[in-house]
């Protein structure tokens, strides 16, 4: 890997292991609708334009359709409830668990196919399906059921997203695909903000924490994750799916003294070498981090 691929590796690993600390921050002092509204406004604001510019907007009109969809599936709803379930759980708590991302697009793909599932994709899901119970085992904080929930849903739908491009947009310019789709997201959510405004001015720290998710974590994200795959490869750039759950449990842990049990460390190996072992035969990695065109599978928190 060259010197820039290293760079452009590192910083995606950091951007998208963040979002769940600002997310956290932010649905401390305003509603998940009102968060979701802030940034995808913000982030349609600055994408659009250069997706206009590159003409990469005019080629989606006749597929209105599948990008309302993937607007739904892998924005709108997962990131509101990403919101929501941080409200009640943490933040590395939040990120380990949508590490098993992995294991449900298996699921989802083997379901759909006649052929059975290899033994290794078997072992790999067992293996995903302990370390899940591990990372969730004692440390889910006296909550009811309905973050687990909420977090599991979210995980059915960056599962799901990747297939929706597959199937109907493949080929079609990746950046106007997120600029609309992001743009699509903030005019949905507008009533719904404007039912859950604070009563009070939230803090800068939780205003500083919208922009950021915006502005780095999704906008730039998004460039930087594009020029990463023209450097490295759309297999080697989706590794960074296996990383960003231990950053964000990491920075949860320091910035939040957020607690981390035994369970948790020994549940994300079982989650990771289960994915690992799951996606390996005969496909490639299936990712996380922000939309999977014909160049990648990613979807960010």
């Amino acid at each position: 890997m060259s010197r820039r691929g290293a760079l452009l590796f590192a910083a995606m690993c950091v951007i998208w292991g963040i979002p769940y600390l600002l997310i956290k921050v932010a649905v401390d002092e305003m509603s998940p609708s009102m968060l979701v509204l802030g940034r995808t406004a913000v982030a349609a604001l600055l994408l659009l334009p250069i997706a206009a510019a590159r003409g990469e907007l005019r080629p989606l009109l006749p597929y209105w359709a599948p990008i309302l969809a993937f607007a739904a599936i892998e924005i709108a709803l997962p990131w509101v409830l990403l919101g929501a379930a941080e409200t009640k759980v943490s933040s590395s708590l939040t990120g380990l668990l949508i590490a098993a991302v992995p294991l449900v697009a298996v699921v989802i793909a083997t379901s759909t196919r006649v052929e059975r599932p290899s033994l290794m994709s078997g072992i790999g899901l067992a293996l995903g399906v302990l370390g899940v119970a591990a990372i969730v085992g004692v440390n889910f904080e006296g909550a009811h059921a309905v973050p687990l929930a909420e977090i599991g849903l979210v995980a059915v739908c960056y599962a799901v997203g990747p297939a929706i491009l597959q199937r109907w947009l493949t080929g079609l310019p990746a950046l106007g695909v997120i600029a609309a789709s992001l743009l699509l997201t903030a005019v949905v959510y507008v009533p719904f903000a404007a039912t859950r405004v604070p009563d009070e001015t939230p803090s800068t720290a939780a205003l500083a924490s919208v922009v950021a998710l915006a502005v780095v974590c999704t906008a730039l994200a998004f460039l930087l994750f594009f020029a990463l795959i023209a450097e490295v490869g759309p297999l080697r750039a989706t590794v960074i799916t296996y990383v960003n759950p231990a950053v964000a449990a990491v920075l949860g842990i320091l910035i939040l003294d957020e607690r981390f049990t035994t369970g948790m460390a020994i549940g994300f190996v079982l989650v990771l070498a289960g994915s690992i072992l799951a996606t390996r035969h005969g496909s490639r990695p299936v990712a996380r981090a922000e939309p999977a065109y014909s160049e990648a599978d990613s979807i960010a928190g």
